[in-house]
């Protein structure tokens, strides 16, 4: 398993200081997007130990959207528990007891009349925030409702330690990229991914709204932070209007590029960048180079049946080979129930992909968590109304990734659940005892954990979460899983 300890040490390269071990720094955990959590002392025989954590209390205001961060300076003790509100209220919560250590409110939230169209109201933090490990600075974009009653996309820099907002912050996307010369309309272009802190810049993306109103563009923005203020030097957009980058995951990166998924398009004659996974390097230059994009064949079908490939976000990892080697892959979900398995080192361009699954009868909307086994790769991902005719209804499948040919992936096991929330994978040491946590978000509102390996049911917590919404993302930290919902947040203790 040489190849997966070369992984895991590329991995926590990204958190410098033994004290940063256990801080949850951006979605998913890593910046690949892996959702995979290390919590020693979880194993596949104490996980139905774990239980309801009632000394933890937490109360905030407005509903959750993104993930919460979990946030330990070398040197502390304790971490802070940071969650973000779509009424633009970032807490900082002593993440025993759930109480407030900090909070602070950004300017105020954008109502739905400051916006073209869309179904959050108010929209204030909806992808999640990242935190600069070196600097200890929480960065946040958030949608705000100026004096004259317009809307605005700024961007925000905190002490993620004290919750107060750095000097010459926060950021005016509209007015930055208007300088730029680059379309940028706050009030059709929404803010809905992740963060992503990546080689001392902060990338950003775009989509629309709920109802694709205006003529928005997928967009990446690249912000350079700096004693003076920030600037945004680089930005990127889908040649057509459309193509909105909506993943919860925003932009994973294999450590080298930045990889966007697009929607759909408004029905060009032509390809221009929709229903697309893009390959990104610093400073966001196109690239018009086949190893750097790919769109399925029937990308213009996908366009006018709004089955955008830009719901999830792309997922980049290694596989090992038969030599002893390691090969780039990413995968893609789309909307129309199918899987997309990429070579990493050469996207393909238009209609050459490794191999094309279909694994559901219905859409794909939640992120996937990863692990890698001794001689595949297991990537999970919860399915509503109907996958498979094996793994019919609400479930969690677990995809099997090898590098043989031609089809190299296949369904390894699937278990009902039902909700829709994204899933993380745990693991006792980096390796042994992997399990699949997910919450049935928006179903039976509880949490649950899977073998990762058999899709055995290990766990059931009982507690029903009122309020939990969709697509939520739990985290793995302080001996704690922590589930964010409007109003609260929810406190697992792990034994």
């Amino acid at each position: 398993m040489k190849w997966f300890a070369r992984i895991a040490s590329a991995l926590l390269m990204t958190l410098p200081g033994t004290g940063l071990a256990q801080s949850v720094l951006t979605y998913h955990n890593t910046p690949d997007r892996s959702g995979l959590f290390t919590v020693p002392g979880l194993t596949v025989a104490t996980a139905p130990k774990v239980g309801i954590d009632t000394k933890f209390k937490a109360a905030i205001s407005g509903n959750v959207y993104a993930q919460p961060l979990y946030w330990q300076a070398s040197g502390a003790k304790t971490g802070v528990l940071i969650v973000a509100t779509e009424s633009n209220i970032v807490y900082g919560l002593n993440p025993n007891s759930g109480t407030a250590i900090w909070q602070r409110q950004l300017a105020a939230a954008a109502p739905s009349s400051a916006h073209g169209c869309g179904n959050i109201d108010p929209e204030g933090v909806t992808g999640t925030p990242a935190i600069d490990p070196a600097t200890g600075t929480l960065y946040i974009a958030a949608m705000t409702v100026t004096a004259s009653g317009g809307g605005q996309q700024l961007i925000y820099a905190l002490n993620a330690s004290t919750g107060a907002v750095l000097a010459h912050w926060p950021l005016n996307v509209q007015t930055a990229m208007k300088a730029r010369a680059a379309a940028f309309d706050s009030t059709y272009w929404g803010e809905r991914s992740a963060l992503q802190f990546f080689k001392g810049k902060l990338y950003v993306n775009y989509a629309g709204r709920w109802g694709d109103c205006g003529g928005y563009h997928g967009t990446v923005i690249e912000v350079t932070p700096a004693a003076k203020g920030p600037t945004i030097t680089g930005s990127w957009e889908t040649r057509s209007a459309g193509g909105g980058i909506w993943a919860q995951a925003g932009l994973p990166t294999d450590g080298t590029g930045l990889f966007a998924t697009t929607g759909n398009t408004f029905s060009p004659s032509t390809w221009q960048d929709g229903e697309a996974v893009v390959r990104l390097l610093p400073g966001l230059a196109r690239s018009n180079s086949t190893k750097d994009y790919f769109t399925p064949s029937n990308w213009l079908s996908l366009d006018n049946q709004d089955l955008d490939l830009g719901g999830t976000g792309a997922l980049p990892f290694t596989i090992p080979t038969p030599t002893g080697g390691t090969a780039a892959r990413v995968l893609a979900l789309g909307k129309d129930g199918n899987a997309y398995l990429l070579n990493g080192a050469n996207l393909g361009g238009i209609g050459h992909p490794l191999q094309v699954l279909q694994i559901s009868n219905s859409v794909i909307l939640t992120e996937p968590a990863i692990y890698n086994a001794k001689t595949d790769t297991l990537i999970a991902f919860t399915n509503y109304n109907g996958a498979l005719s094996n793994c019919s209804g609400n479930n969690l499948t677990m995809l099997k990734i090898t590098s043989s040919t031609p089809t190299p992936m296949t369904v390894a096991w699937c278990a009902g659940i039902n909700g829709r929330g994204n899933p993380i994978i745990t693991t006792s040491d980096g390796v042994n005892n992997p399990i699949v946590w997910v919450v049935g978000a928006e179903g039976d509102n509880q949490l649950h954990a899977f073998n990762a390996l058999t899709g055995k049911t290990l766990f059931t917590s009982g507690t029903v979460m009122q309020n939990v919404p969709h697509f939520s993302t739990l985290i793995a930290a302080n001996n704690h899983f922590y589930i964010a919902a409007d109003g609260t947040i929810y406190g697992f203790a792990i034994p």
